[in-house]
Formats: structure tokens, sequence, C-alpha cells
């Protein structure tokens, strides 16, 4: 299969512009530099191309929020990419720089903006000298900056670097972090289309989500929704890591099972037997055996109580412990936490203290219900969606694996119960 995202695979040297030029390169934005802002609009509406960070919100609704009549507006690329297990937009950036700033500017057309920025994870400094290489190349071919390939649109794109947060993948932590602010996420409204960056209409896209809009241009949105589903259509780069013979990333249609994703990957390594996925990293709850002919898709794993999320696919063998699983993933959320909202902030430092306790073999039964208990307080109280996401790893792993719990709890009560034991004496 060819790939649309991934085409660096099969083109060599395609991070240089004039080999992507000689592929189609940038005739998508031509394409677009011909139409109305609003008919842009419209075509990538019509090819239901979604969100490929996670949300899955559809693109082309997304551009038409901002204000028609607005004298500033900005486009902002996510990539700061820290979710757990995922490493897409790494790649893309290093390999195929070029189809990500086409769609950049091709959305900063549609939505009248003349300034892109790409925020990036502060720990891709390498994949960052890349983007910066390709960038220098489209700005010395005019294809940034004054008058982009001739036309009277003026379009500069900027690069800006994290510092290696999670929350600022959340997009108004995101604008509040390159903005200078303390990386933390506001309540809305306001809607960053119509007060984002510096106050003004802003649309946060993925890098992944931009790179597949330049072929959308070029072939059309009835070409784009060939592949995938009806309702997820276009193809999907999955990350999968853990327990597999070969992880890496994969791009597929939409639809794939999780079972083809496994196979792709070479399978559980070591011969060891499969024990669980998580199916978007931390964020999503786990699943199991019983899902793994559920489709990867926006709505695939809604039967089994999960979501695909970024497709950051975690593989789990059959030594794993399902409560130390869960512990680490509550750390690493207790620790980005931005501390912002209580029942984040206190929240998440609770289940770590509770799972640590049940981990260390000093927990008690009535620990396993406070778990659950914490976690379902936080669930529709939390100001971000970081809350939301610490919520999964305690639920899911005690609904689908609580013998392993118990078996810990027990042991403690056991050794409890033998330490109370009088030691005769003479």
């Amino acid at each position: 299969m060819a790939h649309v995202l991934l085409r660096h695979r099969d083109i060599d040297d395609l991070h240089k512009l004039s080999v992507y030029q000689d592929n189609g390169g940038y005739e998508g934005l031509k394409k677009a530099l011909g139409m109305s802002r609003a008919e842009v609009i419209d075509l990538v509406k019509a090819s239901n191309l979604r969100g490929r960070g996670g949300a899955g919100f559809p693109t082309g609704l997304k551009w038409s929020f901002i204000p028609k009549n607005a004298p500033e507006t900005y486009v902002l690329i996510n990539t700061d990419e820290s979710e757990t297990g995922t490493f897409k937009d790494r790649e893309l950036m290093e390999r195929n720089p070029h189809q990500i700033i086409e769609g950049a500017l091709i959305a900063a057309y549609a939505v009248n903006a003349r300034m892109v920025f790409n925020y990036i994870r502060g720990e891709y400094m390498d994949a960052s000298y890349a983007f910066e290489d390709a960038l220098r190349e489209c700005r010395a071919a005019g294809i940034v900056g004054k008058g982009i390939l001739g036309s009277e649109v003026d379009i500069e794109f900027y690069t800006h670097f994290g510092a290696g947060a999670y929350i600022c993948g959340e997009e108004t932590a995101l604008i509040q972090s390159l903005a200078g602010n303390l990386g933390q996420p506001w309540s809305k409204p306001p809607f960053p289309a119509v007060e984002g960056l510096y106050r003004k209409p802003t649309v946060v896209n993925n890098t992944e989500t931009l790179a597949n809009v330049p072929a959308i241009l070029v072939n059309g949105p009835d070409w784009f929704k060939q592949m995938g589903t009806e309702d997820s259509p276009g193809n999907k780069i999955v990350c999968i890591s853990g327990h597999v013979a070969n992880p890496g990333n994969y791009e597929v249609p939409l639809g794939t099972t999780y079972r083809q994703l496994l196979a792709m990957a070479g399978g559980v390594r070591g011969g060891k037997r499969f024990k669980a996925i998580l199916p978007s990293g931390g964020s999503g709850p786990i699943i199991t055996e019983d899902a793994l002919d559920a489709a990867c898709s926006y709505d695939g794993l809604t039967p089994f109580r999960s979501v695909m999320g970024s497709a950051s696919v975690i593989v789990m063998d059959e030594t794993t412990d399902m409560v130390w699983a869960a512990l680490k993933m509550i750390h690493f959320f207790r620790h980005e936490s931005c501390g912002k909202c209580t029942p984040c902030r206190e929240g998440t430092y609770w289940m770590e203290q509770v799972l640590h306790r049940i981990y260390a073999g000093h927990g008690t039964e009535a620990d396993i219900k406070l778990l659950e208990s914490v976690a379902n307080n936080m669930t529709g109280k939390c100001l971000c969606a970081l809350g939301e996401f610490a919520t999964s790893p305690v639920l899911s792993s005690i609904r689908h694996f609580l013998p392993e719990y118990k078996a810990k709890v027990s042991s403690a009560a056991h050794q409890a119960a033998r330490a109370s034991i009088p030691v005769a004496i003479g």
C-alpha cells in the first residue's frame, strides 16, 4: 500500500524541497490559492477529516468557526506529542516536514491567518532541526513569507519549543505557553476560534491532521473517503510499542482491527501470551482480548468503554503486573498535572498514594473501593481532559483485573494476621 502520510518510506530524500516538489509537493497549496477561502474550508469539510491528535473533531468545521472578517488570525500546529507511547509526529517532522508545512499554509490561507506557529515538544530537538531546514528552503523559494508562490498572500512561519509539559498538548494550555504564560488550560468559553493566541481568533491542529490536507486538496474529498470507514475516513498513523516483536509507526486505513495491528507488529514478542492493550497510551481505558477485533477508529472502541485517542497502542504480555502498570500511569498523570483545578491536583495525588500502598503490600480491600471512589469523583469535574484521562488506568485496570488487586490486598492481610499471632516464650 502506498503511503499518504509516511511517504518518505516510498520516496528517498522526501525531506528535501526539490524531491518533495518533484513528487507533487505544494500542488495542494497552489490549488488552494486559486480557490476562495470558503471553498477551501468547504472542501476539507466534505472530506470529513477528523483531528488526529485524539479528540477527532472535524477539521473543516473547526476552521469554519473563525470569524470571517477577523483582522488578525493565527494557525498553531500542535507538535507537543507528550502522550505516552506516541511518536508519529516526530517521524513526520524528521522525514516528511514539507507535507506539514504545506498543510499548515493551506489552513492559514483558509482562515486568513498571516502567521503560523509550530509548537514543538521541548525534547524534539533533532526533529525540529530537520523541520527548520525545510522552513529555510521554503523561505528561500518564496513558499513562506511575503507573496507566497507569487500570490498576494503573506504567511510567516515560526517554530516554538515547549518545555516538555504534557498539559501543553491541551490547546488552551498550549496557547498560554506560546504566549509566554504558565502552561495551564482555561475554562471555555472563550473558545480559541474566538479568542486564542494574544486574544485573537486561533486554529490549533495536530501535526498529523495538517499532513493530510495537501492530498485532500489535490485528490478531492471523495478520494479521501475511499480510505477508512464512513465515520472515520482516511489513513491513520498508529504508534505500536510495548511487548511486540516490531515496534514502530504503521500507517493503516482507519477501521483496521487491533488484532490486525498486533499481527503487523509481529505479535507478542518472545512467545508470550497477550494480556492487554493501552489503545491510546495512558489516556485510554485498557482493553483486553475481547476487544481485539474492534476497529481502530473514532467509535470502534465505544462498546468496550475505551477510545482510540491518538492511536498510541501499547501492548502488554502475560508477565505484566497490572497494579504496577496502573501505578506507573498514575505517577505520570500526578507529575504532569498543572495543579490548577482541585479534582485533578488532589485526585491524582491520592490515587498514586493508595496505589503505591496496594502495590507495596500494605493495602486493604477498602483501598480498592477508595481508588474507585476517588476516580469516580474526579470524572466530569476537571477543568481539562488530563484529569479525566488519569482515571482511565485505575478504573479500567480494576474492571478487568480485579483479582490482581485482591491478590495483593489478601497477601497484605495474611501477613498482617501472621504478625499479630503471639509468639510462645520458653
